[in-house]
């Protein structure tokens, strides 16, 4: 009899334990097909924001996260320019953070660069996170590895403290990892090579060849949804002095600074672009005159106060004439093209008239 109760509780423990390998083997299986699925809808990702929005958005509910975040180094602002100039407000995206130089990350991964899980350590792992970010007690930290060069981490959150125990096994991980890397690779080569023809070199922003092509579009959309379109042309005040003064190259960091100052002061879904020399142009999209002549005079001011820098360290004042004009309605003519032409005409005819009128200042066409 006690032979058979022996068999009875032996048969029911390899039971249970078949019963979990069973759990633990569709679960596993459920997984992979969560990461098999999510691996293909990265690959087929058009764009770097799509990218970035889709691991933010998507995969804490996917997999069930308390948070998911993305760093990203980025030491010349270019990744940013890119999401910025594809909309994405950066501000809005509290879990993308950049880095603008490698240290940290490079210290956080050591040589060997692999997943780290473990307890999540405020001091350690911080700067991985947003500040509002909740209470953590466990965390995957994945680099992103290109030719052996650490391009950013993928992290993943848990307000768990058993969900990512150190030591455990990280196959699955170690794969999004790279799969993520080198989606973030081709779509930051993807952008640089659609934006290398449409770019300025020296200041970063739109050349004159994209604003064309963008003035076209706006046009032809303010047209036809008979929303306000208003043009501002910009045009650095006494530049061929600072160039003369304190050389090109000290010209060439003023024009980049005051590129950067004008960005800072325009909204996502405006385009700017240098239109030449110290050139720049804007177009403010569904932005009435009022509204315009506040942003306009905004850029002038941050410019005027700005204290810029020669190449020795010298302390130089920039300043900035403004003309602004809106595309009128009431016009006759339709062709977009002569209304393009006719819009930039009078922001370059008022900004002329700002610098006749002593300069850094703001004149409504």
């Amino acid at each position: 009899m006690q032979m058979s109760d022996d068999l009875y509780h032996e048969n029911q423990l390899l039971r249970r334990k078949l019963r979990a390998f069973l759990s633990q083997a569709r679960e596993n299986e459920q997984k992979q097909r969560r990461f098999h699925e999510q691996e293909l809808r990265l690959i087929s990702t058009p764009s770097l924001a799509e990218l970035v929005q889709w691991l933010l958005f998507n995969y804490p509910t996917a997999f069930r996260l308390d948070a998911v975040s993305l760093v990203l180094h980025d030491p010349e602002y270019e990744i940013q320019r890119i999401l910025e100039g594809d909309g994405m407000r950066l501000e809005e995206m509290g879990q993308l953070l950049f880095q603008h130089d490698s240290d940290a990350l490079d210290n956080l991964f050591g040589v060997s660069a692999e997943p780290r899980l473990g307890k999540y350590q405020v001091r350690e792992h911080g700067f991985l996170f947003a500040e509002s970010t909740v209470s953590l007690h466990s965390v995957a930290l994945l680099p992103l590895v290109r030719y052996g060069v650490v391009i950013g981490s993928l992290n993943l959150g848990s307000e768990q403290e058993a969900r990512y125990p150190g030591g455990a096994a990280t196959d699955f991980l170690q794969r999004l990892a790279t799969v993520v890397a080198i989606c973030v690779e081709n779509a930051t080569n993807h952008e640089r090579l659609k934006r290398a023809g449409l770019t300025d070199s020296l200041t970063g922003v739109n050349n004159r060849r994209f604003f064309d092509q963008r003035l076209l579009e706006e046009v032809g959309r303010a047209q036809r949804s008979n929303e306000p379109l208003t043009c501002l042309f910009m045009d650095v005040d006494h530049f061929k002095m600072v160039n003369d003064q304190h050389g090109h190259q000290t010209g060439d960091q003023v024009l980049r600074v005051v590129a950067g100052l004008i960005r800072e002061q325009l909204r996502a879904s405006d385009v700017l672009g240098r239109y030449g020399g110290e050139e720049f142009a804007a177009l403010l999209v569904n932005a009435s005159a009022e509204t315009a002549m506040e942003i306009a005079e905004r850029i002038r001011a941050v410019i005027a106060a700005h204290l810029f820098r020669t190449l020795e360290g010298e302390s130089l004042a920039a300043t900035i004439s403004i003309g602004v004009t809106s595309l009128p309605h009431t016009e006759n003519e339709n062709d977009p093209g002569v209304l393009a032409n006719n819009l930039v005409d009078r922001a370059d005819q008022a900004a002329y008239s700002a610098k006749n009128q002593g300069r850094n200042r703001v004149v409504l066409a």
